[in-house]
């Protein structure tokens, strides 16, 4: 594989000792990591390089890893975004989800883990590009799944790659129950806890996004999952 063919991999990480370590390994992986040790630097380097997807340290100096993610979803909203943070608190990780990230991991990690969760990342990225249905009508509203944007009379709302995909089950799913389990190991690889909790976020955020149209509503079947009600005449592929 040439250095132009191998993926490229953005590192934020304040602690010079660790950084190295991750840098020199993901290079021993095949990939292409640039180290940067504060937000400010990493963000500066995102806005010139070409990356596949960033790791960012929550706890830096200058910028924090919440802020540069904010700051590259603005400029890439499809951009893989992996938190490290020292700390395993509920709301630290619940505000990087809410943010957008893809993954989260608390420090001590095995080098292994991280990769296995880059890996699992980059794998679902490449995979949501062979999708077969590109468009659908849901009541007045238009979401074309390839842009992310989900459209109503002049109004464009760019959905994030989490919205996108959630969005997109529902739809696949729609006046169907779309079981929990299944839409988490499909769009977050793992039904854990902090993983089920982000997915209420994104709902919460949908329901925001389609509230244009009173006669779509996505309801909470208990114990089950979710279920995206659209008049049957409004639905099309």
């Amino acid at each position: 594989m040439t250095l132009e063919e191998r993926l490229r991999i953005l590192l934020c990480e304040d602690d010079e000792n660790l950084g190295m370590l991750l840098r020199e390994y993901l290079q021993a992986k095949g990939y292409v990591a640039d180290l940067f040790s504060d937000g400010e630097s990493g963000y500066k380097a995102f806005l010139k390089g070409k990356y596949d997807l960033c790791v960012l340290d929550v706890m830096m100096p200058k910028k924090d890893g919440f802020t540069v993610a904010q700051e590259i979803r603005t400029v890439n909203g499809e951009m893989p975004i992996i938190f490290l943070t020292a700390k395993s608190l509920k709301e630290d990780i619940l505000e990087g989800f809410k943010i957008g990230a893809d993954d989260y991991i608390t420090k001590p990690f095995s080098m292994e883990e991280l990769v296995f969760r880059i890996e699992a990342i980059l794998r679902r990225v490449k995979g949501k590009k062979g999708k077969e249905v590109t468009m659908y009508q849901i009541g007045n509203f238009t979401f074309d799944t390839q842009k992310q944007v989900l459209s109503i009379g002049d109004k464009s709302t760019k959905l994030t790659t989490k919205e996108s995909e959630l969005l997109s089950l529902l739809c696949s799913h729609v006046n169907e129950i779309l079981e929990r389990n299944f839409a988490l190991k499909t769009i977050w690889i793992d039904d854990n806890y902090f993983n089920a909790r982000s997915m209420d976020v994104y709902i919460t955020k949908l329901r925001k996004h389609l509230k244009d149209d009173p006669s779509i509503e996505i309801i909470n079947i208990h114990g089950k999952g979710y279920k995206l009600i659209v008049p049957e005449m409004e639905m099309k592929k």
